[in-house]
């Protein structure tokens, strides 16, 4: 995604005046942010690592109660949300975060080592869709990881963005809600469960 001279301007003029903490500079040069909330090291490392590689910003937070914080205050175009978290339970921060005026309008991917079965239960807390780690095989990389969030990033509300340099023809995307499951069977990750509009 090339950044218009005016943003280009305005980036370069932030980091002259050292702006970049007060300036959001992914929303100048037009990333996708996610915010990851889980609490295990490793996984949030790989993950947060996986994902920044494909060109997303990504910002992490270890329990519920920073998860809420740093929502309310970053605003990011997507969060990836387990459900086991200390502080605050996954479950309630979905609700807390589907309260919260600030937060409401956030798309929330659940991303859980929990079987699918509470997928119908997030989706009525407002969930946007569910990821069931076991079923990534992230134990053989991220890229079912990056290729799901990719699709999801995809179905944002007035977004459709991607990040830098994973351009994807139309037909090997999934577009709609009902796709992405579809698609994501296709590559193996058959617990990848969409909320239809």
């Amino acid at each position: 995604m090339a950044v218009s001279e005016s943003k280009a301007n305005l980036i370069r003029r932030a980091f002259s005046l050292n702006l970049t903490a007060i300036l959001p500079i992914e929303r100048l040069s037009g990333m996708t942010k996610i915010l990851l909330v889980d609490d295990s090291k490793f996984l949030r490392l790989a993950t947060d690592r996986a994902l920044t590689r494909a060109g997303y910003e990504v910002s992490t937070a270890t329990d519920g109660e920073q998860a809420i914080e740093m929502a309310a205050a970053e605003q990011p175009d997507l969060i990836l949300l387990d459900l086991l978290l200390p502080k605050i339970p996954g479950p309630e921060v979905l609700k807390s975060l589907k309260k919260d005026p600030k937060t409401a309008d956030i798309p929330v991917v659940v991303f859980s080592g929990l079987s699918q079965r509470n997928a119908a239960r997030l989706e009525h807390d407002g969930a946007f869709g569910y990821l069931e780690k076991n079923e990534l095989g992230l134990d053989k990389g991220c890229e079912g990881l990056v290729t799901a969030v990719r699709n999801f990033v995809q179905q944002l509300p007035g977004k459709k963005r991607e990040p830098p340099g994973s351009s994807k023809k139309t037909s090997e995307t999934a577009t709609t809600a009902g796709e992405i499951g579809a698609k994501a069977r296709g590559n193996g990750l058959a617990a990848v469960h969409a909320r239809r509009s």
